[in-house]
């Protein structure tokens, strides 16, 4: 089983993911809309384990095409199926159970795309909660130091609780315009 680490906030994760981002928009910019930066590396302040997370928008998940997986295959991304995820493509980059980068594929400003930034911004502008997650996932680290699944089945119920507050925050600050 992988080790579960919580690394301290590295900076160096933004110059990652930007280097990242470059790469992955040349190699499928037919069908790239936007390329974020999300998770807990995306969040300054914020310990992780060191993954970079990132999601790319398209229009529509069926516009991956083989060509686009190969030309992703080609920058180090493996695709890995996941048919328990219909609404998202996954690829990893790195040794299987130690990958380095993980690229999500969503439909630009759909609901897992818009889930995803309010979760991110919800953290990088609520400090407490932000405190209160570091301190959820070391104590989870802790008791599941080797189980990766129990450990981020352990985040679940506080990611939908923020999830929720996020999404209460952007109905009400639209509601102000």
């Amino acid at each position: 089983m992988e080790q579960v680490i919580i690394d301290a906030y590295n900076p160096e994760w933004i110059k990652r993911y930007e280097e990242e981002r470059d790469k992955i928009r040349e190699a499928v910019s037919a069908i790239c809309i936007a390329v974020e930066h999300i998770g807990s590396t995306s969040v300054p302040g914020l310990g992780a384990k060191p993954v970079i997370d990132m999601m790319l928008g398209v229009r529509e998940i069926a516009d991956v095409k083989h060509e686009h997986k190969e030309r992703l295959q080609a920058i180090g991304y493996e695709y890995v199926h996941k048919p328990e995820f219909p609404e998202r493509l996954f690829f990893r980059r790195g040794k299987w159970r130690a990958g380095t980068e993980h690229l999500h594929v969503y439909q630009y400003e759909g609901e897992m795309w818009q889930n995803n930034i309010r979760f991110r911004n919800y953290l990088r502008s609520h400090p407490a909660t932000k405190e209160q997650y570091v301190q959820l996932k070391h104590a989870l680290a802790a008791q599941f130091p080797h189980d990766r699944v129990h450990y981020t089945a352990g985040k679940a119920a506080f990611i939908r609780e923020i999830m929720s507050k996020a999404h209460e925050e952007q109905v009400n600050e639209e509601g102000k315009v």
